[in-house]
């Protein structure tokens, strides 16, 4: 009896704890991101290069990792994850120059914005904004600019046109 009481109450906090671990990252704001997943080829508006970027939902669905390339090999990386007790997605970035960027942000008209602060050498504050606008055609366009804390203006740092690797007849292959 002792036994069957033991396999029984087993069986129950099983039953229990299922689908508490299978739940956690379904509501739809986990999913804000997800036209940026994909294998892309990233050109600049010009039609240069700019390397592949490859973009997945890892740990359950709850995070999005990004690893990118350049022809010279990985340059960088970032994790995202939307946090639901502040109803902001949040990216850290991280790459071979030593650079870390640390950004907050949402959906805003069907594009991720995500804005962030970070010190210069110098010691001043500078605002980094970072939008990825899903296109019609199922390119996503990122826009990376930048601006001194006490300056209104924004200066692009980096615009890129990401592609669907297997749409791209320009793959570029990294080894």
């Amino acid at each position: 009896m002792k036994r069957v009481s033991v396999t029984f109450l087993f069986l129950i906090i099983c039953t229990l704890l299922k689908p508490v671990h299978g739940a956690q990252c379904e509501q739809d704001e986990y999913n804000d991101f997800d036209f940026w997943l994909g294998v892309w080829v990233v050109t600049t508006p010009d039609g240069n290069s700019a390397g592949n970027n490859t973009i997945q939902k890892d740990y359950d669905n709850c995070v999005i990792t990004e690893h990118y390339e350049t022809k010279d090999g990985p340059y960088g990386m970032s994790i995202n994850i939307y946090d639901k007790t502040t109803g902001k997605w949040y990216q850290t970035w991280v790459d071979k120059t030593g650079l870390r960027l640390q950004l907050a942000g949402g959906l805003h008209n069907n594009a991720m914005i995500l804005y962030g602060k970070r010190k210069t050498k110098e010691g001043k504050m500078i605002d980094h904004k970072i939008s990825w606008t899903p296109q019609q055609n199922g390119s996503v366009i990122q826009h990376w600019e930048m601006r001194k804390v006490d300056n209104g203006s924004w200066r692009t740092l980096f615009k890129g046109i990401y592609t669907n690797s297997s749409l791209s007849s320009k793959n570029l292959h990294v080894n």
